[in-house]
C-alpha cells in the first residue's frame, strides 16, 4: 500500500486530486494537511483513518509517507518538496514547480541527493491527442518541428480576484504562471523538450484597478522563446482582455504537416499540402471521454515511485519551465531579451 500524505487540501485538491487516489486501490491517504481549521475537518468523515494536521512539517515528522501530494498557493510548493525530499519521501507537487528559478534548482538539488521521485503536474501530457501527436511525430509524420505558438487567453476570467491568485508574493505572477505553464510545457513536451535559449516578453496590468480587491499581478503576458534546436514558439496569456472569445491552443509547423489542439472547442486538426491540394485531416481522437488527466498523471506518478515505469517529467524540465517563466517576467521589466544561457 502506498501512504500518501496531503499538502494543501483546497478547490484543486478536492476536484482533482483525491478523486484520483480515491480511485487508487493500492494509494491510502493517511494524512492530510491545511492551514484552514475548518477545511481540514471537514475530512473527518470522507477519511476516517486520516491523520489531520495544520502544519506540514509536523505532519511529515510523525507520519511514515511514501509520498506527499502539494496542493498548496504557489509560493509554498518548493519550500514543502524540499523538507519532504530532506525526510526520504517521493514529492508530486501541482503547478507551477516554484516561484522563481533558485527554488526550482533547489528542489532538483534535493531530489538529486535524497534519490527520490520530483515530479510536478503536467496533466496535459496525458491527453489522448498529446499521445498521439507525440507518436505521429516520432513517426516521422510531420518532419521537423521548427515553429509553434500556444496560447489560453480569456475575454473575463481573473480567478480568485483579491485571493492568493492575485497576490503576487503567494502566486508568483498572474496568467503566465497560472495558465502559461500548462500549454508551454505541452508545446514543449511534444517538441521533444528541447532547451530554452532566449525569451522576450511583456505583460500588462490592465483590469487591476476595477476592484478595490487586491491584484498586483499581469492580467496579459505575451512572449516568445528561441530553443537550442533552432525552433521557436509564441505565446499569449490573459486572464482578461478584449477580445472575442475565450481560447485555448499549441499550434505547432513541421517541413511535412502542422497540427493544431484546441482545447475549449475540442477541435484537433492536422495541416498538409498532398496531391496538389491543401488537406485537412481530423483525427477520431476523443479528449474528454477518458479519464481526468490529473487522474492519469496521479497514476504514472505512483507507477514511477513503485518502480513500475521511468518518469516522463524530470526535475530538469521543472528548472527550465520556471527559468522561461521569470525570464519572460525579466524581459518585460526591463524591455529587452533576456539570455538562459550561461
Amino acid at each position: 500500500m502506498t501512504r500518501v500524505g496531503i499538502i494543501g487540501a483546497g478547490n484543486m485538491c478536492q476536484g482533482g486530486h483525491l478523486p484520483a487516489y480515491d480511485k487508487i486501490d493500492e494509494c491510502e491517504i493517511v494524512a492530510i494537511c491545511d492551514i484552514n481549521e475548518d477545511r481540514l475537518y471537514s475530512f473527518k468523515d470522507r477519511y476516517p483513518k486520516a491523520k489531520l494536521y495544520t502544519d506540514f512539517r509536523e505532519m511529515i515528522d510523525a507520519e511514515e509517507l511514501d509520498c506527499v501530494d502539494i496542493c498548496t498557493p504557489n509560493n509554498i510548493h518548493s519550500v514543502a518538496a524540499v523538507y519532504a525530499l530532506e525526510h526520504g519521501i517521493h514529492v508530486l507537487t501541482e503547478k507551477p514547480d516554484a516561484i522563481n528559478a533558485s527554488e526550482a534548482e533547489r528542489m532538483k538539488a534535493a531530489a538529486e541527493k535524497s534519490g527520490k521521485v520530483l515530479m510536478a503536474i503536467r496533466n496535459n501530457r496525458y491527453r489522448p491527442t498529446t499521445k498521439f501527436l507525440k507518436e505521429f511525430i516520432a513517426n516521422g509524420e510531420m518532419g521537423e518541428i521548427y515553429a509553434g505558438r500556444c496560447g489560453w487567453i480569456r475575454r473575463r476570467g481573473i480567478p480568485g480576484w483579491g485571493g492568493w491568485f492575485t497576490d503576487k508574493e503567494q502566486s508568483g505572477g498572474g496568467p503566465l504562471i497560472d495558465l502559461g505553464v500548462h500549454l508551454i510545457d505541452l508545446a514543449m513536451y511534444i517538441m521533444g523538450n528541447p532547451k530554452p535559449i532566449t525569451v522576450s516578453g511583456s505583460t500588462y496590468s490592465k483590469f487591476g484597478h476595477t476592484t478595490q480587491a487586491k491584484m498586483d499581478v499581469e492580467d496579459l503576458a505575451m512572449g516568445f522563446i528561441r530553443f537550442d534546436n533552432g525552433a521557436c514558439l509564441q505565446i499569449e496569456f490573459s486572464w482578461a482582455s478584449n477580445i472575442a472569445g475565450d481560447q485555448m491552443f499549441v499550434e505547432l509547423r513541421g517541413e511535412k504537416a502542422g497540427s493544431r489542439m484546441s482545447g475549449l472547442d475540442r477541435k484537433f486538426e492536422i495541416f498538409k499540402y498532398d496531391c496538389g491540394a491543401n488537406v485537412n485531416i481530423t483525427p477520431c481522437i476523443d479528449d474528454y471521454n477518458c479519464p481526468p488527466h490529473h487522474e492519469m498523471n496521479i497514476r504514472h506518478f505512483i507507477d514511477v515511485i513503485n518502480g513500475r515505469c521511468e518518469p516522463d517529467f524530470t526535475p530538469e524540465q521543472g528548472v527550465n519551465m520556471v527559468k522561461i517563466l521569470e525570464a519572460l517576467y525579466k524581459s518585460a521589466q526591463c524591455g529587452h531579451e533576456i539570455s538562459l544561457v550561461d
